[in-house]
């Protein structure tokens, strides 16, 4: 019976085309953790053991996160709101073969409302401009590390380096970075000298739940133009050596394959701790350090908004932690504006 309660749960969702891998199949996984931390069948959950399980979830020193705790629970509820739908059948078929009904055990007074628009650990964070050229440094010197001893592994290592400066420059998710094609990077008419690398096309974006991945176009932008000289060197020297030309993901493994979000990730990971920084940080802080460094660069927020492919500019902002000097800079134009020659900024 749970098993045809899920299967149903999982046609529903497919009605409204949700993603397979990233929806409908982790909040299957779920909703089975929760069934086997109680031990009952769906028709036997009440609020007691849905409050035990986010105790034990918050205890201890793996404990999860406020965001993560809530979006648990926000899963396991609309499985239970699945079941007591009439439409469904499920309460009638639950009372005549086992006397029991399901109810929904998570409900507004075992729940604590979203209110923040970012709940995430405040470690996590932009880098600075110094942590951003540690970062490459630390990749950078894996790569001479690699040649002077001869070991294997220089080639992919190049590679890694040349990655994170890509993901970098252009404020990437690690999914759209694994699924960037060589046809993706494209030539801008109106930044001529950048030749094939002047804009990429992310067609694998994050898509709005029941949508296909978001498409957007973002531009290789003057402050780092540097990647320019970055990928073509990737791609005329580096590549050719893992991969055959025809192959057509841009970042690919020894083995002929495309690389993965995963590789992706470990590439910062060894990076960052090379680097000696904060190990909360991760790879999608690079990304903050894009939209906050733009910023910074006095690009438009709306600009930015859409460089980095959000749909509210609340998104981005949330993004945004603009450093003190830039703060200053702001405080003394303003003062500067106002006050005129009066102001000596001392």
């Amino acid at each position: 019976m749970f098993r045809a309660m899920l299967e149903g749960w999982a046609r529903q969702q497919r009605s409204r085309f949700f993603s397979e891998k990233g929806t409908i199949a982790p909040r299957m996984r779920l909703v089975k953790r929760f069934a086997s931390f109680t031990g009952l069948y769906p028709w036997q959950w009440t609020a007691a053991e849905a409050e035990a399980w986010i105790s034990d979830l918050r205890s201890g020193p793996d404990k999860v996160s406020i965001s993560t705790a809530r979006n648990y629970a926000t899963e396991v509820r609309l499985f239970c709101e699945y079941l007591v739908d009439r439409r469904y059948g499920w309460g009638q078929v639950c009372v005549e073969r086992f006397g029991q009904q399901p109810e929904v055990v998570f409900h507004e007074h075992n729940t604590s409302p979203h209110i923040l628009d970012y709940e995430g650990d405040p470690r996590r964070r932009p880098l600075s401009y110094d942590e951003v050229q540690s970062l490459f440094d630390a990749a950078d010197a894996r790569v001479d590390e690699k040649r002077t001893r001869g070991r294997k592994g220089a080639t992919s290592a190049l590679r890694d380096s040349a990655m994170l400066k890509f993901c970098y420059a252009y404020g990437l998710r690690r999914s759209e970075v694994s699924g960037v094609d060589l046809v993706d990077l494209r030539s801008n008419a109106k930044a001529a000298s950048y030749g094939s690398f002047g804009m990429l096309a992310v067609r694998w974006g994050k898509p709005p739940k029941g949508s296909p991945p978001k498409r957007r176009t973002v531009l290789t932008v003057p402050e780092m133009d540097w990647i320019v000289e970055v990928l073509d060197h990737y791609v005329a020297e580096v590549r050719p050596m893992l991969v055959p030309k025809a192959f057509p993901a841009l970042w690919v493994t020894e083995r002929v394959s495309r690389l993965s979000p995963r590789a992706v990730n470990e590439a910062f990971v060894s990076a960052r701790d090379r680097a000696g920084l904060d190990k909360s940080l991760d790879l999608h802080c690079l990304r903050h350090s894009y939209v906050t460094h733009l910023i910074e660069f006095d690009y438009p927020e709306r600009f930015v908004q859409e460089q980095v492919g959000h749909s509210y500019a609340s998104t981005t902002a949330i993004y945004t932690g603009v450093s003190n000097d830039y703060r200053n800079q702001l405080l003394m134009r303003s003062l500067s504006d106002r006050l005129g020659k009066d102001w000596s900024g001392q």
